[in-house]
């Protein structure tokens, strides 16, 4: 480790699902601290993580999952607690609150002050009894919260209000950049996990109106989950132009995305509440020069400009959807508008090398304060 550098911990549970590109992409932007990620096991589906993360077991296995419900019921671990200590971090940065009740034990155990990042479900699906986060509340040390819809959320379950404070996390535009060209064909991108929160159904629905107007309109579709083989099913009941790549690497996405038209993830509120707290995908497109067409639903009016980098159209209503979709797919002039303020918004707002300034400040308040309590 750079000797003139503080330390983060960064405190996932499963190290790191692969759909976590941002938690990574953070870690990676930090230049003031040197991170350092730790957890209890690597996810089913991991990305890369550092070879030196700190782990309470391996792979995941039936035996690493009763290590890990030992641990919880225990909060004994010799070995991983001086790992975790020999690091000398100065502060603990946990994701997701029901990750970061177990990181309350963890700071607790290292004297560390504790950071917690809210991205989504961990606030907007009721939990069993609203004390659930009740240590965690008087534990941490801040929240922060993706965007301010995930804020109020908070607020709304009982986070303390003086602890909440919003920041995105930001985009690499290093590595998603426009190619200055209108794709020559009609299609529409989605990426992202098949859930009923991310409303692929209604983009299929909204497809098949499409191609009736527009019949050389094409649907690519990239990632996997539960309900993959029912939307195939619709796709081809519905008669529709669409590709289904399941889950890809981030170069695909990327290569996938410079081609593309339209980007379209039509998140929704699930029916347990589930709601998009931000979206980083929606920059991800937008910083590609790509317009995004969803809906008017959760943080997605916070990171896509209605009418200026893409439209928004009313929850669930497929029709409006389409229109949003045509109109991007039909006029060239409007296009290369979006296109263009999208790229400038996302550099102005999102650029994850300002964010991460933003965020190595506020590493360093909570250092500073956390000391003071101590002296």
């Amino acid at each position: 480790m750079t000797l003139n550098k503080r330390r983060v911990l960064i405190y996932r549970t499963d190290l790191l699902p692969i759909s976590e590109t941002f938690i990574a992409a953070q870690a990676s932007a930090l230049r003031a601290f040197e991170p350092r990620f730790i957890g209890l096991c690597r996810a089913v589906r991991s990305l890369d993580v550092p070879r030196d993360s700190i782990l309470l077991t391996g792979e995941p296995s039936v035996a690493g999952r009763i290590r890990k419900r030992l641990y919880w019921s225990t909060w004994v671990a010799p070995l991983f607690h001086r790992r975790a200590a020999s690091v000398k971090a100065d502060l603990l940065h946990a994701h997701f609150a029901p990750d970061a009740l177990t990181a309350t034990h963890l700071a607790e155990t290292l004297n560390l002050p504790l950071i917690v990042t809210l991205h989504g479900y961990d606030v907007t699906i009721p939990r069993n009894s609203p004390t659930t986060y009740a240590k965690l509340w008087k534990r941490a040390s801040l929240f922060l919260c993706v965007s301010e819809f995930i804020r109020q959320k908070a607020l709304e379950v009982g986070f303390p209000a003086e602890k909440l404070r919003v920041h995105h996390i930001g985009v690499d535009v290093s590595q998603f950049q426009p190619s200055g060209q209108i794709p020559a064909a009609d299609t529409v991108l989605f990426v992202s996990r098949m859930v009923e929160k991310k409303g692929c159904e209604f983009l299929l629905r909204a497809m098949a109106l499409v191609q009736k107007e527009r019949p050389s309109a094409q649907l690519t579709v990239i990632g996997d989950g539960p309900l993959r083989a029912q939307m195939e099913q619709l796709a081809s009941t519905l008669g529709i132009n669409a590709r289904f790549l399941g889950a890809q690497p981030n170069s695909v996405v990327r290569s996938t995305l410079q081609v593309s038209r339209v980007f379209c993830v039509p998140s929704i509120t699930a029916r347990n509440g589930d709601s998009e707290g931000f979206g980083m995908v929606f920059a991800e497109a937008q910083a590609m020069g790509v317009p995004v067409v969803s809906f008017a639903h959760g943080g997605i009016p916070e990171v896509v400009r209605h009418g200026e980098t893409g439209f928004l159209a009313r929850e669930r209503d497929t029709e409006h959807l389409a229109e949003g979709l045509m109109h991007y797919l039909g006029d060239d002039q409007s296009w290369q508008r979006a296109s263009r303020r999208g790229v400038e918004w996302v550099r102005e707002q999102f650029d994850i090398v300002k964010q991460t300034m933003e965020l190595e400040q506020v590493y360093a308040e909570v250092i500073a304060a956390a000391q003071r309590r101590t002296a």
